[in-house]
């Protein structure tokens, strides 16, 4: 468990003692000893107040015993476990196991340009490879690094190289870069059209697959 995870596993049980016990703190008969340490890290952080002197004493009264140590929530303690229990977890995208697939991670910019050009798989001419667009689709969103997670095949990172080629002859070249940077697949229209089909480094361009047939080899001896 990572630490963040840890803190928020104490506020909850924080939060679930003090709302039993009515009165909103949680007492130092309810937590081991370990776990007292942990309340007072997190008072360090603002999150937690523990009881001062005059609180022990009005809860001593409740209680019927000397209440020594005593802990609940602050304002913002609360606001952290409510945000960090609705925070969306990043979930495996369907499909995502299989030797074939590699992990590939992309920063918004190149997701955004990604959805640009799975939207336009109607009016393309070299529309995108099949099953891209479910990739897009369904990818998740890893917030603590900003990054987008796809699981892709070696014909999908085709199709992407040249869906952000397009974006790059549009206008942001970073986006292209980074993907061949990171990747090392990157679409080239002279080879594309040299070779036809979508081969190991690129698709065909659009022009190449509106020509007519034998268009690239006319002029050859």
């Amino acid at each position: 468990m990572r630490s963040w995870e840890r803190s928020l596993s104490v506020l909850e049980a924080l939060r679930e003692r003090g709302q039993a016990a009515g009165h909103g703190w949680t007492l130092d008969t309810e937590l081991l000893p370990a776990h007292q340490h942990q309340v007072n890290a997190l008072e360090n952080q603002g999150l937690v107040e523990l009881a001062g002197r005059e609180n022990r004493a009005e809860l001593s009264a409740l209680e019927g015993r000397p209440v020594r140590w005593a802990a609940r929530l602050t304002p913002y303690g609360h606001d952290t476990l409510a945000y960090g229990q609705s925070r969306p977890r990043a979930k495996p995208s369907p499909g995502s196991a299989g030797p074939d697939r590699q992990l590939v991670e992309l920063i918004p910019s190149q997701m955004a340009a990604l959805r640009v050009f799975v939207g336009l798989t109607g009016q393309l001419r070299v529309p995108p490879a099949d099953g891209l667009a479910e990739q897009v689709r369904t990818a998740s969103c890893d917030h603590g690094i900003k990054r987008w997670r796809l699981h892709l095949t070696q014909e999908h990172m085709e199709s992407v190289a040249y869906g952000l080629w397009l974006h790059r002859m549009t206008g942001s070249a970073t986006e292209a870069n980074r993907f061949s940077r990171e990747y090392g697949v990157v679409h080239s229209p002279a080879r594309a059209g040299d070779e036809g089909p979508p081969a190991a480094d690129g698709l065909s361009s659009a022009a190449g697959a509106t020509a007519p047939r034998g268009a690239g080899t006319s002029g050859r001896g």
